[in-house]
């Protein structure tokens, strides 16, 4: 939001946003644009002006939880074993989406434009915070060649997305990411 808004359109923003916060948690990512502008006391034009997207809508409501996961990832870069650290900053990606409605569809690649990961400000931040993890795990054989950041961050989505509605959401999504990690085969 550029600092030269008039003060009603920054006050605005900061009430769609703080009530976008609350309907997302409650609603997820299909949260009513029109239930927020209700909410926040505005017209619907007015929502639309600040967040022209739905996304640009979960970009914003997910924001902080994003900054959070860089610092994490920056705090985890260069210590311990390269493969754990890794494991963990994706654990907390897995955890940070599963208690975060809408986190994991502000994340989710939504195939517009030629080149969707720099049109999603939400993955194009994480991706930058953990290429270097992914790069030191890559460089100690930990993670084969190839894999990107990207790919984490969808088969997380995937994860994420294909048990919200299971009973046990977050123990369920944490199960189906640490299979995917370990593999379908037994350890020899």
């Amino acid at each position: 939001m550029p600092d030269r808004q008039r003060a009603d359109a920054r006050r605005n923003y900061a009430r769609i946003l703080a009530v976008a916060e609350e309907e997302v948690a409650a609603q997820g990512a299909a949260a009513s644009l029109e239930q927020i502008a209700r909410t926040a006391g505005v017209g619907s034009a007015t929502v639309r002006r600040h967040f022209p997207t739905r996304r640009a809508l979960l970009e914003a409501v997910s924001w902080k939880r994003i900054e959070a996961l860089c610092a994490r990832a920056h705090d985890l870069a260069g210590k311990g074993d390269s493969r754990d650290a890794l494991l963990e900053w994706l654990g907390d990606v897995v955890a940070y989406c599963v208690c975060a409605r809408g986190l994991a569809a502000a994340l989710a690649y939504d195939g517009a434009g030629a080149v969707p990961v720099h049109e999603n400000s939400c993955s194009a931040a994480l991706e930058e915070a953990a290429g270097p993890l992914l790069r030191r795990a890559e460089q100690d054989g930990a993670v084969a060649a190839g894999v990107t950041v990207a790919d984490l961050i969808t088969l997380v989505v995937g994860i994420v997305l294909a048990t919200e509605h299971h009973p046990d959401h977050a123990a369920r999504a944490d199960r189906l990411f640490r299979l995917a990690v370990a593999g379908l085969s037994p350890r020899s």
